[in-house]
């Protein structure tokens, strides 16, 4: 019993170890696509790039927290995951706020060359995120919650990258906006999801 319970510890330290380092990874990129895409966002007034800078600050907090309960117990690691929802919430109301602001402001036309080099990195950059994580998918709810968010990043990268084709095809900014919309659906239900799990890891609990 005493060497299962010393390989077991070792197998957890190890799994740990694992986890660690996935996260530090996918905080890092996601922190850079944020600084990519905020300043992308801005010179090119759009609300889809917008929300695609939202989301990646959303996940490196995200992926910063899930870090710091790798080795702590269900419960904690439930509240982070109920933390979580609440910034994927936050994020659908700014990119909200964001598709506003274009209606009732700034109703200019986005710049279709920067959101297409911006989104094409970003999306990239979201696909080694999701790669890095799927093996994690089916864990506990914390490594289960950072992949939710990288996947929600993929629809958003392919999005960002549909409305540019769009702006560039119709000269009009109304596919920024529409887009931006859905990605505010999307938001909305990610965060329902990971909320819901959350409460249900509680109760396990």
């Amino acid at each position: 019993m005493a060497g299962c319970c010393g390989g077991c510890g070792v197998e957890a330290a190890r799994l740990q170890a694992g986890q660690r380092r996935v996260l530090r990874i996918v905080l890092w990129v996601n922190a850079a696509s944020f600084l990519l895409m905020v300043g992308a966002a801005l010179y090119s007034r759009s609300s889809a790039l917008l929300s695609g800078a939202l989301d990646n600050l959303g996940d490196a907090l995200t992926y910063a927290l899930s870090l710091a309960v790798v080795a702590s117990s269900l419960r904690a690691k439930a509240w982070v995951a109920m933390f979580k929802a609440a910034l994927i919430l936050g994020a659908a109301l700014a990119v909200g706020g964001a598709i506003a602001w274009r209606l009732l402001v700034d109703p200019a036309v986005p710049l279709f060359g920067t959101m297409g080099w911006a989104g094409a990195l970003n999306l990239a950059a979201n696909l080694y995120c999701l790669w890095l994580l799927r093996p994690w998918r089916h864990g506990d709810v914390n490594l289960a919650s950072a992949y939710e968010c990288a996947r929600n990043d993929i629809a958003d990268g392919l999005a960002v990258l549909l409305a540019g084709a769009l702006v560039w095809l119709t000269g009009r900014g109304w596919p920024d906006l529409v887009v931006a919309g859905l990605l505010l659906v999307v938001f909305l239900a990610s965060a329902w999801r990971v909320a819901r799990n959350a409460v249900a890891a509680l109760r396990a609990a």
